[in-house]
């Protein structure tokens, strides 16, 4: 059998009908359809680690997965043939051979999410599985104004759901730095105004944080609290605090970044 050797794979998918992206016995994954279809191609079992584990229902452009294969596949093949195998839910969007010591999780350096709401007061069905559907008017400076609050270093308490530690662990620190929260319009002719993009950046997240994030900006967008509102929110340091959990629909993991050095290191 050929010698292992570590590759990477950047993958795009549609969330809606995976259980997640981690696997779980009885339910569909992404990672399990993927698993499943190199294992296919390279006839051998394999382990592969995600950049990070996207919820049911949410969607990657650019997530990354890296893991050890035979130093004798042929990577083109391998990408048109799980292609093939996952169409159309999940692509390979490119994939290299990297050194040994990567991890498309523990490697990263930051991560990039976006945040999709069709900002209309009727519905979409071409985007209903790719956005929220906020039929209220939103006010995006004041979003805007709360989601500047929210940039550099802070304990996200308010916005995560707190971690269950293993026995005899310490309580696991969301602590995180937040380096770009800002909403726009996108300028897309086919959709006119009503298609909203939040883009936010950290060097990782804790678990629904961004979806907390979103849910809260747009209480504020909708004048359901003021802007100057996510201050205290930081500081209550409790969930409870905090607006609504956007649903997953809207949500992508648009990038991963390998550059530089993590800031928790």
């Amino acid at each position: 059998m050929a010698a292992p050797r570590n590759v990477r794979l950047t993958l795009a998918y549609d969330g809606t009908d995976f259980h997640g992206f981690a696997e779980s016995e009885g339910v569909r994954s992404v990672l399990g359809d993927l698993r499943g279809a190199v294992e296919t191609v390279v006839g051998c079992p394999v382990e592969l680690t995600g950049a990070g584990r996207t919820d049911t229902g949410v969607h990657a452009w650019g997530q990354v997965v890296s893991g050890l294969l035979p130093d004798d596949t042929d990577l083109r093949r391998l990408t048109r043939s799980v292609n093939a195998m996952c169409a159309p839910a999940l692509s390979v969007r490119d994939v290299e051979w990297v050194e040994a010591d990567f991890s498309a999780r523990f490697s990263a350096t930051a991560r990039t999410y976006r945040y999709a709401v069709w900002n209309d007061a009727s519905p979409n069905p071409l985007l209903a599985r790719s956005t929220w559907h906020v039929p209220q008017p939103l006010d995006l400076d004041a979003m805007n104004s709360g989601a500047e609050l929210l940039l550099g270093e802070h304990d996200f308490s308010s916005f995560c759901r707190r971690p269950k530690p293993a026995d005899g662990a310490p309580v696991p620190s969301l602590v995180r730095r937040l380096q770009r929260a800002h909403w726009t319009t996108v300028d897309d002719e086919a959709w006119g105004p009503g298609l909203l993009r939040f883009e936010i950046r950290a060097s990782s997240f804790c678990h629904q944080m961004v979806r907390s994030v979103v849910g809260t900006l747009v209480d504020v967008g909708r004048a359901r609290r003021p802007a100057q509102s996510i201050t205290e929110t930081l500081l209550a340091l409790d969930r409870n605090a905090a607006g609504t959990v956007a649903p997953p629909t809207g949500l992508v993991l648009f990038a991963v970044d390998y550059s530089g050095v993590r800031w928790d290191a």
